[in-house]
């Protein structure tokens, strides 16, 4: 598996050969530092550990800036680890761009959703408002009765029901990756992916 950590830009779309309009999602992919490497005799697994972006100086704790001095490496803003990730020749403080990937690869999206804060089941989960007249009159966004029968007298686990929603761990499968620009580490993959502009993404091929 291969994996680069990046920064989702924004939305826009992009035209093929046949005219089409093909909606894409711009990441600014890489580049990322080879943090460190586990390895089966070591660690009991294989992954790349991979860092991305640079942080203040200010930020980072003394024990982490002797651990960063001493692999002679700048402290990330983002650390994360791809299992089973093992690069031919790859050694720790090498840099990682999106030239690993090219267009008409498969690759799957990890990010954070957008947090919407508490909501209602009409915006949770979609369901239809009762009707606005006939005798409603008080409960027009409400989610109608929970209970069940005499049994099993309680609400089942996991009903529908409002709640936090968003802000949670999202992956988006089997994106196609239209177009690369190496220049400007930047990757354009069909369609959308979760969070906000500016916000951490996954990819992994």
């Amino acid at each position: 598996m291969i994996g680069l950590i990046g920064k989702k830009v924004g939305m826009t779309r992009v035209f093929n050969n046949k005219g089409l309009a093909i909606p894409v999602t711009v990441i600014e992919l890489g580049p990322n530092q080879i943090m460190d490497l586990r390895t089966v005799e070591r660690n009991g697994y294989v992954a790349t550990c991979l860092g991305f972006g640079q942080r203040r100086d200010k930020l980072v704790r003394k024990p982490q800036q002797g651990h960063y001095k001493k692999l002679g490496l700048m402290a990330p803003k983002v650390e994360q680890e791809v299992r089973e990730m093992l690069l031919d020749g790859a050694r720790i403080g090498d840099s990682l761009k999106c030239d690993l990937f090219k267009p008409g690869d498969q690759v799957h999206v990890t990010g954070t959703s957008k947090g919407r804060g508490f909501a209602g089941v009409i915006k949770r989960h979609r369901f239809n408002t009762q009707t606005a007249t006939h005798g409603t009159h008080e409960f027009f966004r409400h989610g109608g009765a929970i209970g069940a029968h005499t049994f099993p007298g309680r609400v089942w686990p996991g009903l529908k029901m409002p709640g936090q929603m968003g802000n949670e761990t999202v992956t988006v499968r089997n994106l196609t990756v239209v177009r690369i620009d190496t220049d400007a580490n930047l990757i354009m993959v069909k369609g959308a992916v979760p969070g906000p502009n500016k916000g951490l993404v996954l990819v992994r091929k």
